[in-house]
């Protein structure tokens, strides 16, 4: 009887950890090589699992030091019964030998990657194989003329004109009328991520954090700006060029900032002072969705 009700608490306890467990968000990062020759590319990917009752917020890369982009970002997301993963792609590469380290990326809440260690090489070198010395120059023979060759060739040129002929008669398979499966649209994922955000109850910092994260996805999967790795400033610049109205360019400007304070500790907002300046990103965001 004792063992039943041991295995009973254990079966009960190991369910509410993997409960608890989805129920928290996740991030990982991996790269497809752990040793590069320089210039070489090397991918990393950034994985973030998002629960369906918290914001939708992804990590923030400025810079890597000894690294270079080699090509814009990719960041995909889709929804699975755990709520909503965001899967970002990076291109980069390092023009400096030596044994770097990419790493860990903060997700807000807490939450880190693991540092990822690189090693970049001038060359491949493999200290374990064979020394080949060098071999003396040898004098090439002369060649001679071989006319059966000939025949060869114009027997496989023929051959395949037969081949092409065939291949061109052959009816053309009939296209594929089954529409692809789209993902969901920027507008649609920032509007799902604000609705989540009103709805749950979380401190100062982590709320502002990620309202400006939403609109960060937001205009990088609709504009193609590289809203994910700039400062405030410098995205305000950019999006200043994407013809917003004064009004609300200004009343997101003040959102964003806001954001920067309360981030930093350096400002304590109120009820109004979030309500306002989730109203600013929400009207940017539809704003700009009716804009293009």
């Amino acid at each position: 009887m004792t063992f039943r009700r041991l295995l009973v608490v254990f079966f009960l306890f190991a369910t509410g950890l993997q409960s608890a467990a989805q129920m928290t968000a996740t991030v990982k990062a991996r790269t497809d090589k752990t040793r590069i020759l320089i210039g070489e590319p090397l991918q990393l990917s950034i994985e973030v699992q998002v629960p369906e009752k918290e914001p939708i917020r992804f990590v923030t890369i400025d810079s890597i030091a000894h690294f270079e982009w080699l090509e814009k970002p990719v960041v995909d997301t889709e929804s699975n019964s755990n709520g909503t993963l965001l899967r970002g792609i990076y291109k980069i590469t390092s023009f400096d030998s030596g044994r770097w380290v990419i790493p860990a990326f903060e997700l807000s809440g807490g939450l880190r990657t693991d540092s990822i260690p690189v090693e970049v090489l001038f060359a491949d070198f493999d200290p374990k194989a064979d020394y080949h010395d060098i071999k003396d120059i040898l004098e090439a023979k002369p060649e001679t003329k071989n006319t059966a060759g000939w025949w060869f060739v114009a027997g496989g040129g023929f051959l395949l004109l037969l081949l092409l002929l065939y291949f061109f008669r052959k009816k053309k398979p009939a296209a594929n009328t089954e529409k692809p499966v789209t993902g969901i649209s920027p507008f649609d994922e920032a509007m799902k991520g604000l609705q989540v955000l009103q709805s749950g109850t979380i401190d100062p910092k982590t709320y502002h954090t990620s309202l400006a994260g939403i609109f960060r996805l937001y205009i990088f999967r609709k504009k193609g700006l590289l809203s994910l790795q700039e400062t405030t400033d410098d995205l305000v610049l950019q999006v200043k060029e994407l013809g917003l109205d004064k009004s609300s360019f200004d009343e997101l400007v003040q959102a964003l900032r806001l954001g920067d304070f309360v981030k930093f500790a350096k400002y304590l907002p109120g009820t109004s002072d979030n309500r306002q300046a989730f109203e600013s990103i929400k009207k940017a965001i539809e704003v700009l969705e009716q804009i293009n």
